[in-house]
């Protein structure tokens, strides 16, 4: 399985041959430093730590100095561990850069989602809504806490509540890669990944197995690519 380490820049669409649009989101791939190789035998399981996208040296603490010095590279704002068998052939010092997907791959996205604060129960759950006559007692209510009987003495664990909503780890499986451009080191997914403009997110080889896609050509750039 491979992965690298983005940004995501954004929405654009793209034009197939046939003239259909299809909607695409921009990952920004700089080049993906090893900075640390984690084996079983030292530390129990097999995995890579990237830095991704310079910042200055005073913005570090002496723990980070000592991983950046021991890798021979610059300070990264962003540090992150990927697994996979394919990962484990690079070294520390080594650059991993978008060319590691090509158009056509199929690729799972993780991220954070956007944070929408604190959201009642029929935003955050989808409950349904209560009637909307003014006599209605009930209109947007997390609706009975009621435990069918069974020790009805408190509300138990679990309940969907009112509370904080979004900001949490969210993964979109099987998005096809339209279009890659090492040069500008961008990456152009089809569909809406995780999380807001600027925000970092992870792609890898898709897990899942993938049913008989539709393979069509788009004109990227004066390039063609394959898309879903």
């Amino acid at each position: 399985m491979k992965q690298i380490v983005g940004r995501k820049m954004g929405m654009t669409q793209v034009f197939a041959t046939d003239g259909t649009m299809y909607p695409v989101t921009v990952i920004e791939v700089l080049p993906n430093v090893v900075t640390q190789k984690k084996t079983v035998e030292h530390d129990g399981y097999d995995a890579i730590q990237v830095g991704y996208e310079d910042k200055k040296e005073n913005r570090c603490n002496k723990p980070e100095k000592g991983i950046f010095a021991k890798a021979n590279t610059t300070p990264k704002y962003e540090l992150r561990e990927l697994k996979g068998d394919e990962m484990m052939k690079y070294n520390v010092g080594d650059n991993i850069t978008v060319d590691i997907f090509a158009a056509g791959e199929v690729v799972d996205v993780t991220g954070v989602s956007k944070g929408k604060g604190f959201s009642g129960a029929i935003k955050r759950f989808h409950y349904t809504i209560g009637p909307k006559g003014h006599g209605s007692g009930y209109h947007r209510g997390a609706g009975s806490y009621a435990t069918v009987g069974r020790t009805n003495n408190r509300v138990h664990p679990g309940k969907k509540m009112p509370g904080h909503h979004g900001g949490k780890g969210a993964t979109i499986l099987n998005l096809t890669v339209v279009a890659v451009d090492p040069s500008k080191n961008a990456l152009l997914v089809k569909g809406a990944i995780p999380g807001p403009t600027k925000s970092i997110v992870t792609v890898r080889s898709a897990v899942k197995a993938q049913k008989g896609a539709k393979v069509i050509k788009t004109l990227v750039n004066n390039t063609e690519a394959a898309a879903e």
